[in-house]
């Protein structure tokens, strides 16, 4: 059987603070296997981008407690050094930020940004990395990649400024991709071009993806997986067929029923989920949804669910104190 690329297990990221610890990460386990694609879905402060930037070491800061383990082809990246961590990103590992504006320095032209990128990680000649860069333009359908490669960012659109960020995450050929909101403040045509392009690329280069959004429309035709954060914590784990199909959880419901659906007229009002997510400093007991869901019932308040995996299907894990059969009733008269 196929090892995971990444192994993701207990993984906890507390930031001790003046108003007490953020416990931002709290348990968290996954697997991303080679040329697999998961999707991490929860809202603002569900804790998804924060277990991302601790897989690249970008959350080591004196505050930070962080534990559990981070196996990348079998080595534990939490246990690695600065410099040993500086090799795996780019090389290993790459990631795209959701402000591709903020990520690209404005007073250096694109292709300068990309070859800098390139040299980074490998010794190449300028010359090399300059039509490194003019390919991976090319890669990621920028037209006219040759001339385009010597403007600078403000000369981009939006949608073409991601497709350079996610060509200079390419740059060195990693082996795991990880996209956090890659489609945050595009329009939806554009958002449909770069999970689209993110798509053929993962196809065409075997590379492993993990897209971060807080929008399940957004990864229902891009990924294979999909873990859902509430948190701190995956509240529910399962292939995308089956969270669209058959979700078991009420947060997971929340999430599908606030998607605008086509078969409901134009003006039906968006169902949202009631409340606000829980603070990270002082989480509530038991539950953490439960001051939200509308099925609470006393226990929830008093014991924390597992994620344990549902009837017949192993694969899906739900952390639900509801019965199964409970959850597929309610379900089925929501959807």
């Amino acid at each position: 059987m196929t090892e995971p690329l990444l192994s993701v297990r207990d993984l906890r990221v507390h930031f001790h603070t003046d108003d007490g610890v953020v416990k931002a990460v709290d348990g968290v386990s996954y697997d991303v296997m080679p040329g697999g694609a998961l999707g991490v879905v929860g809202e603002s402060g569900s804790g998804k981008s924060v277990a991302s930037l601790t897989l690249m070491g970008l959350t080591r800061f004196e505050n930070a407690e962080i534990s559990g383990q981070v196996l990348f082809e079998g080595r534990d990246l939490l246990q690695a050094s600065n410099e040993e961590l500086r090799r795996v990103r780019g090389n290993g590992i790459a990631m795209i930020f959701q402000d591709p504006l903020s990520s690209l320095h404005p007073f250096y032209k694109v292709g300068a940004q990309l070859v800098e990128a390139i040299r980074a990680h490998g010794d190449v000649t300028k010359r090399a990395a300059r039509v490194r860069a003019t390919e991976l333009l090319a890669l990621v359908d920028i037209p006219d990649p040759a001339r385009r490669i010597d403007a600078y960012p403000h000369e981009f659109s939006g949608g073409m400024r991601q497709r350079v960020m996610i060509a200079m995450a390419l740059a060195n050929d990693p082996r795991l991709l990880i996209a956090d909101e890659p489609t945050t403040a595009l329009d939806v045509t554009v958002q449909a071009q770069i999970l689209a392009l993110i798509r053929r690329l993962q196809d065409e280069l075997d590379t492993a993806v993990v897209i971060i959004t807080h929008d399940l429309g957004v990864i229902a035709e891009t990924v294979d997986d999909v873990a859902v954060m509430y948190a701190g914590r995956i509240v529910e784990r399962a292939a995308v067929k089956q969270i669209f199909a058959a979700p078991e959880h009420p947060y997971t419901w929340g999430l599908l029923r606030s998607i605008p659906r086509l078969d409901l007229p134009r003006d039906a009002s968006l169902v949202p989920i009631p409340g606000r997510p829980p603070s990270l400093i002082n989480l509530p007991g038991g539950c953490a949804f439960h001051p939200r869901c509308p099925y609470v019932r006393d226990r929830h308040r008093q014991v924390e669910p597992p994620l344990d995996p549902v009837p017949d299907d192993p694969h899906h894990r739900v952390a639900c104190l509801l019965e199964p059969q409970t959850r597929r009733k309610l379900w089925s008269e929501l959807r």
